[in-house]
């Protein structure tokens, strides 16, 4: 199973040379190849912290894509923005990288298994077996998500081998939550409860 959160790595050719088409503007991270910090340490460091898990869809030029991904955050609510990072090498995610209308499922435990089948590679995907519907706007819906945006990019930031979105939510098609919430911690996917719960509000 490939990591869902694809933002962390070193950078690489091939994602620069397939990802540069697609961003809008390029950070210029040179100096940062001598600041000291080790891959392992920063890996380690990302490992240890749980985050959120989401199946982003398009439609490609042959037929629907998505893949999963740890990095969707809110940016800000007025406007509606949500960032996120993708590795956009090749395949799906390159794909989606270069569309312009996206939808963000936001999953929950009992979507374990579109978690697995959107992070691994050669998966089946959009199936009979897959619960899917193509919207009126065009993109791939999978059903049974509870919490689902259709989000336009505004900027695409390639920053070393990842691009960096800047999406703006154009519609909420679904606000409530499927169950427990699930968090990806130590490359595995966690359900939390009541049990996972520490004494303090905020």
């Amino acid at each position: 199973m490939s990591a869902p959160n694809q933002s962390a790595g070193s950078p690489g050719a091939v994602a620069s040379e397939q990802a540069g088409p697609v961003a809008d503007y390029v950070v210029p991270s040179g100096d940062l190849g001598e600041v000291g910090v080790q891959k392992a340490d920063f890996s380690a460091v990302f490992g240890d912290h749980p985050a959120g898990i989401a199946v982003i869809t398009a439609k490609g030029p042959d037929g629907p894509v998505g893949l999963t991904v740890s990095s969707v955050s809110s940016v800000s609510a007025v406007p509606p923005i949500i960032g996120f990072s993708l590795q956009a090498r090749s395949g799906s995610a390159l794909l989606v990288a270069q569309a312009d209308s996206l939808l963000v499922h936001l999953l929950d435990a009992p979507n374990i298994g579109l978690a697995q089948a959107f992070a691994t590679h050669g998966a089946p995907r959009f199936g009979d077996a897959m619960d899917w519907e193509w919207l009126p706007t065009g993109e791939p819906l999978l059903k049974g998500v509870g919490r689902v945006m259709r989000v336009h990019p505004l900027a695409r930031i390639q920053a070393g081998p990842a691009l960096v979105f800047n999406a703006g939510v154009v519609e909420i098609l679904g606000t409530e939550p499927n169950g427990a919430p699930m968090v990806y911690h130590r490359r595995q996917f966690h359900s939390l409860s009541s049990r996972s719960v520490v004494d303090y509000q905020i």
